[in-house]
């Protein structure tokens, strides 16, 4: 009797394995995946309004910076001249230490220089991060500020690769 159920129970055990193959997901695209991944259109930003606040702020802090530029564009040239004297004379001489002590000194503008584009850059921040738009004229001093840092790095950098010993 067991001989002859055993075809009926291989069978059973076969058809349990058979499933519905209504139950996959289709493979078709999805209603989602035919939308695509392009960005969606955003309206062009509002132009900025006139902050008579910031402008003010921003007409203090350039005028300070030009200050700064100034006096490091004299100390610049005084210290052109004492590294050019000191071209030839050994380290630690009379003429060199001149021309590193004018070297240092631009050190020092340069930092005071900085503190304007510091400002500049925390205003700018603090616009970005309480949402606002982008300040046209904030912008442009702060480029220009960059800017004007990094010649008088590069002059520094050109004044101390001239001397003996660098």
């Amino acid at each position: 009797m067991l001989r002859a159920l055993a075809p009926l129970a291989s069978f059973a055990l076969l058809a349990a394995c058979a499933s519905d193959p209504t139950v996959y997901p289709s493979l078709a695209p999805r209603p989602v995946e035919k939308l695509g991944f392009a960005e969606p259109a955003t309206p062009p930003p509002a132009p900025a309004v006139q902050d008579p606040a910031l402008n003010g702020k921003l007409a203090a802090i350039t005028a300070k910076g030009a200050t700064a530029a100034r006096d490091f564009d004299r100390a610049a040239a005084r210290a052109e001249t004492l590294a050019r004297a000191a071209k030839g004379a050994k380290v630690g001489s009379d003429a060199w230490i001149a021309a590193q002590t004018a070297i240092a000194d631009l050190d020092a503008l340069r930092s005071s220089y900085g503190d304007s584009v510091g400002a500049l850059d925390e205003l700018a921040s603090t616009r970005a991060a309480a949402l606002q738009p982008a300040y046209p004229a904030l912008e442009q001093a702060l480029a220009e500020a960059r800017a004007t840092a990094q010649a008088q790095t590069a002059r520094i950098d050109a004044l101390a690769g001239a001397l003996p010993g660098a």
